[in-house]
């Protein structure tokens, strides 16, 4: 007898299906789902372990990201697993952000949420899944989790909204403008993450009603499988607040909490919060004699009066009397100083701070070679532009570990990156891998939009092209019964204490990124119409202040970043530039301390840490590689002389033959050792090429003969006694003499010209 009991229900989403199974895989978890679309397939498992004394919700989500799933080998050298990575951190983010709220009160047994993707397809993305399947996990377990959540993602390819679409299209350049993700239940929207190329608010707004409609469909799909398999729900008592004791301290404390709330200055204003519930907590806390249980109780009933009379004091003051706490209007944004510029040694650096949040973002701009390898689950190989996010304790005032990102660094560093994908120059425009670092230096709200404007102008301060500026905003919205607001660039008590955080980041011309939370059941697109149309007005005013400090994108480069030039050659001089078993390009590279790179095409980019000697390098390769021609100028090498003179190295494969008689203008010389002698650098110039027989002759630069003349004056006067003979240079590559050259054959006289030698083949 099989001891699978499976149940398994489906929704048609996007005219793809999404279907929910449960009773075969993972039972003793507290709840198993797993989730399949086209060929991808999550584990999602939901499980709660023992009660714990806390007052918050322990609950932990982890996404276990399995190279299996794509038929690929761990890259590590261990080749396994080891910690999350950014994908998984991310998806894991969108997983617990639109769980949380929705949680009961006083549910504080540890909680974890796994999902594992077993089987990755590339066609449909596992993170939308995964959403699915953590709530689907839930609805079916014994954890009292009762309101299903749906999550799709809608993107905008052609002018037309697709739901779920392919995982290529949203790689593609310019394929969907829109990468939306929305999560919410039958109800309200719950979460909403977006990266965007410009897209107005009306066409948001359209989105996520779209998403809305199919979200409901999975949410019916979840609530058909609990019926079906659902478990008995543990019961939870959530706390109940002593409302005669709240009565007592809101009479004795009430107007001093109201004062404390309005103090504009963050730390001041949380000290004197921090004085009065003290002061209630003494008044109020338990008897010194009173029994452990009754007076662990009895503190904990004080305070939560106390907390409970900050919270309805300042969301009063703000949603019904319309005040904030630091006296601003409901659309104005703190004061703001901006400066680009403020380091000598990074590449390009941005200082922007607004009331007491301030950020400092860095640049530095590296070669190709240095771009973000990906070991992940997604098509996605490599990123050319990165932002990394760091919040120290220093930065609230706090001291802290600090052991490497946290989930929220890399979240903030993720959205901030999205916000300035769209405007980022291709490879084309801009052949540098660029890493932008944001410092949180204080924080009082809306770091991350501060990052992204911090980071906009960090970039035009490198002289980075990007296409348009980027300023951000973060809205929020109090609701308190009929009455609501919606406030612009809250402030960290309203982001504590509010219901709803929605970050927008966009250009003049439209929105780039989108993150919005709530704390609540949800919110309407009413409520969400109005925030957009705020934060637009919002992200103007910042834009302005931005566009003080720095306007456009400078023209010049720092002195310390490095220099990448690109110059196209003809293929078949490929091999001149590589050499001999690569011998030519690592002399090259070590002479001007810098890196090539050759391309099949004839392309080729040459990194320099130093502007001058990259220059330098593109003169020499430029030179090596070009067809010579008459009146060329070159700092050759004498590499054998003979009895009518003198052969000199002009390029690496190519020599000319200065005549005996030219070796001393003015002068007869019987012997050309007498004035030259191997590996001796002269400056000389080209006064005969011919093509046909390979033969180029040469003068002394200095020569007074040719001194002003022209290319077709050149022509006339020719090398000089024999114009080079019939005894012109011929290049023989592998048997040079002297300077570890090996040994050139014998004297090239008599009736034999001069031969171009065959170029060199790539290695």
């Amino acid at each position: 007898m099989s001891r699978f009991d499976e149940r398994r229900v489906a929704a048609q989403v996007g005219g793809n299906e999404i279907s929910f199974t449960t009773g075969k895989l993972a039972k003793q978890a507290g709840g198993s789902v797993l989730v399949q679309s086209g060929d991808t397939v999550v584990l999602a498992t939901a499980t709660c372990g023992a009660d714990r004394d806390v007052d918050f919700l322990p609950l932990t989500v982890d996404v276990e990201e399995r190279m299996y799933a794509t038929g690929k080998i761990p890259g590590s050298f261990f080749k396994r697993e080891g910690r999350s990575g950014e994908k998984a951190t991310l998806v894991a983010r969108m997983i617990d952000r639109p769980l949380r709220p929705l949680f009961p009160k006083g549910w504080h047994r540890e909680t974890q949420i796994v999902a594992t993707p077993l089987s990755v397809d590339h066609i449909n993305p596992y993170d939308i899944l995964a959403m699915n399947g953590a709530s689907a996990a839930l609805m079916i377990s014994d954890i009292p989790f009762d309101t299903p959540v749906g999550a799709v993602r809608v993107g905008l390819v052609g002018g037309n909204f697709v739901v779920n679409p392919e995982e290529e299209s949203l790689l593609a350049e310019g394929e969907s403008r829109l990468d939306l993700v929305v999560a919410g239940t039958e109800k309200a929207i719950l979460m909403v993450e977006a990266g965007a190329d410009e897209v107005t608010e009306a066409e948001v707004l359209d989105a996520l009603d779209i998403a809305h409609g199919e979200i409901k469909k999975i949410c019916a799909a979840q609530r058909e499988l609990r019926e079906l398999k659902g478990k008995e729900k543990i019961e939870v008592n959530p706390p109940k607040l002593d409302e005669a004791l709240f009565a007592e301290i809101q009479g004795s404390h009430g107007q001093a909490m109201r004062e404390a709330v309005t103090i504009a200055e963050k730390l001041e204003r949380y000290a004197k919060i921090d004085e009065i519930k003290a002061a209630i907590k003494e008044q109020y806390g338990p008897a010194d004699d009173a029994d452990a249980a009754v007076a662990s109780a009895r503190a904990a009933d004080v305070s939560r009066c106390a907390g409970k009379l900050e919270k309805d004091i300042t969301r009063h003051m703000i949603a019904v009397d319309k005040k904030r706490p630091d006296g601003r209007a409901k659309d104005e944004v703190r004061p703001i100083e901006c400066e680009a510029g403020v380091l000598p040694r990074t590449h390009g650096s941005g200082l922007f701070t607004r009331g007491e949040t301030q950020i400092l973002s860095l640049v530095a701009l590296g070669t190709t070679r240095e771009e973000m390898r990906l070991d992940t689950l997604g098509l996605e190989t490599s990123k050319r532009y990165f932002h990394h996010y760091n919040f120290p304790p220093f930065s609230v005032g706090e001291a802290g570990f600090m052991r490497g990102p946290k989930r929220r660094d890399i979240g903030h560093g993720a959205l901030a990156e999205r916000a300035l994908v769209p405007v980022i120059p291709t490879s084309d425009e801009f052949p540098y891998t660029i890493r932008v670092v944001s410092e949180t230096l204080e924080s009082n709200g809306s770091s991350s939009m501060g990052s992204v404007c911090g980071s906009t102008m960090s970039l035009m301060d490198a002289g980075v092209p990007i296409a348009k500026p980027v300023s951000g905003i973060a809205m929020g919205l109090i609701m308190e019964g009929d009455d609501y607001i919606v406030l612009s660039d809250i402030a960290g008590v309203e982001d504590h204490l509010g219901d709803m955080d929605f970050k927008v980041a966009g250009t003049p011309d439209g929105i780039t990124a989108l993150q919005m939370d709530i704390k609540i059941d949800g919110v309407t697109l009413e409520i969400l119409r109005d925030a957009l149309a705020q934060a637009k007005d919002g992200r103007a005013f910042i834009l302005g202040k931005m566009q003080e400090a720095i306007s456009q994108p400078r023209t010049e480069m720092s002195v310390w970043a490095p220099r990448i030039s690109s110059i196209k050659i003809d293929t078949d001089k490929i091999g001149v530039v590589i050499g001999k078993g690569g011998e030519t390009i690592r002399a090259l590279c070590e002479e001007f301390e810098a890196e090539i790179n050759v391309e099949d095409d004839g392309t080729v980019q040459v990194y320099s840490a130093n502007g001058e000697l990259g220059e330098r390098l593109v003169d020499r390769i430029r030179s090596m590689t070009k067809e010579v021609e008459i009146g060329d100028e070159f700092e050759g090498t004498v590499v054998k002389t003979t009895t009518f003179g003198a052969f000199v190295e002009l390029t690496k494969g190519t020599d000319g033959l200065l005549h005996i008689s030219n070796v001393k203008p003015g002068e007869r010389v019987e012997n050309v050792e007498d004035v030259l002698e191997r590996g001796e650098k002269i400056a000389v110039r080209v006064v005969e090429v011919d093509a046909d027989r390979g033969r180029i002759g040469l003068r002394l630069q200095d020569d007074p003969a040719i001194a002003g003349k022209s290319v077709e004056e050149l022509a006339s006067i020719g090398a000089g006694s024999g114009g080079g003979g019939d005894r012109g240079p011929r290049r023989d590559r592998d048997d040079r003499g002297g300077n570890g050259r090996g040994g050139r054959g014998g004297d090239r006289g008599g009736d034999r010209g001069p031969r171009r030698p065959r170029e060199r083949s790539r290695d």
